[in-house]
């Protein structure tokens, strides 16, 4: 058995269309494919993993998803990812077939810019830049 590193932080997205999905947190984040089966796809750098999982296909059946995507904001958790320039990753987001708020909604705590974004399927995330 090969060991593999651990990272800080992992976190599980379930999807309709696992590859689309992965292939935007590829994109915005610039993480690695780590693994890929037919059901899913390891992402991951030094620090964290993302698990897209696909969907089990009862509840895809329901699910429809939209050009733009409608947000899944009553979802209790947003995940919250450093990035080193909210401009750069605004476009990355768009292109990969998500995108975020317009830059004038962006805020500052703690030292950081935060602008709220979605992925391809609607899924609320956000981003952060340390305020230089």
């Amino acid at each position: 058995m090969s060991a593999h590193p651990v990272a800080t932080v992992s976190l599980i997205i379930y999807a309709k269309d696992v590859d689309k999905v992965a292939d935007f947190y590829t994109q915005v984040l610039s993480l690695q494919v780590l693994e890929q089966d037919a059901g899913f796809v390891l992402l991951g750098d030094a620090t964290m993993e993302i698990a897209i999982v696909r969907m089990p296909a009862d509840i895809a059946a329901r699910v429809l998803i939209t050009t733009p995507p409608e947000l899944r904001e009553e979802t209790p958790l947003k995940h919250s990812f450093l990035v080193t320039d909210l401009a750069t990753t605004r476009e990355r987001a768009i292109a990969a077939g998500g995108g975020t708020q317009t830059p004038d909604t962006a805020w500052a705590w703690r030292g950081q810019r935060h602008l709220d974004g979605f992925d391809p399927e609607g899924n609320v995330v956000q981003f952060r830049e340390v305020i230089a």
